[in-house]
């Protein structure tokens, strides 16, 4: 691995590090010489990351999490800077959404949206960062939003209110931060292999229990995704290593789409002879 992307000795925070993207991201981390403290709210996920960093030589720190409680938010903030002693790296991967069409979503439902994906961040990021200033060393924050916060989302509406706003946010901080070396970036995945997106939303992950699409439904993405498939969370975890090390030194304020090329075909897709194609066109010649 070239010198520029090791993290070696640095420590990071990954929210909703148990499964998912967020699980990738920290083992990728701790791939890179980090040492990872995980938040999640499921425990046994809390657990299972942490052992695989350790697997790979690095320490790790468990730390079961609910993000809808800033309190337990701060709290996993203070335990990571006095169990290791700095921060470096802060991941807020954790978010969530169910699709519901806006005028049948309630206010509760509105709440809870942005309290996981947008207050969950702020919580983080107002916590950590003033660590990051005491150690004099700078820092990388970054963000898991969506492209679905630079598109329409129908059914996602608030969903996709909040990842717009993180991105605005990624990119304000960045100015707000960058006199004290503090780097801020956004990863923007769309359709990616998880345990959600699987079925497996409580418990341990089993991918010997996940659903898998059909055959209609993988041949419906190779017409929408220009690379032809689902991602794969280990993708993000690669840029994830990238925006965190030296290698990434002058890139800030940024939102780097995770996609396969979804966000720039923006309503092309392949037609059935595998031409791209207006949406409208589909099944044209």
């Amino acid at each position: 691995m070239q010198a520029e992307l090791l993290l070696r000795d640095q420590v990071a925070i990954v929210t909703g590090g148990g499964g998912g993207i967020g699980r990738a991201i920290a083992l990728a981390l701790a791939a890179a010489g980090a040492d990872v403290a995980i938040g999640d709210i499921i425990a046994e996920r809390c657990e299972e990351t942490a052992a695989r960093i350790c697997e790979l030589g690095r320490r790790a720190l468990a730390l079961p999490t609910d993000v809808l409680d800033t309190d337990q938010i701060r709290k996993l903030v203070d335990r990571t800077a006095e169990h290791f002693g700095r921060i470096d790296i802060l991941v807020n991967n954790a978010g969530g959404v169910s699709r519901r069409p806006f005028l049948e979503q309630s206010e509760r439902s509105w709440r809870k949206h942005i309290d996981l994906n947008l207050v969950s961040v702020l919580a983080a990021t107002s916590a950590a960062v003033p660590v990051m200033i005491r150690g004099g060393r700078g820092g990388t924050v970054i963000n898991v939003t969506s492209i679905e916060a630079s598109r329409a989302a129908p059914g996602f509406a608030v969903y996709a209110a909040c990842k717009a706003g993180i991105n605005n946010l990624t990119r304000s901080l960045a100015l707000e931060f960058a006199d004290h070396g503090i780097r801020l970036n956004c990863i923007a995945p769309d359709v990616t292999v998880t345990p959600g997106i699987r079925g497996n939303h409580s418990g341990p992950v089993d991918e010997s229990k996940w659903l898998h699409p059909s055959a209609a439904q993988i041949a419906a993405m190779g017409r929408r995704i220009p690379l032809g498939r689902e991602g794969l969370d280990s993708e993000c975890g690669s840029v994830a290593v990238f925006l965190a090390s030296a290698m990434s030194s002058y890139v800030t304020g940024t939102v780097i789409p995770v996609d396969g090329g979804s966000w720039a075909s923006s309503g092309w897709l392949r037609d059935s002879a595998g031409k791209w194609t207006l949406t409208g066109d589909i099944g044209s010649t």
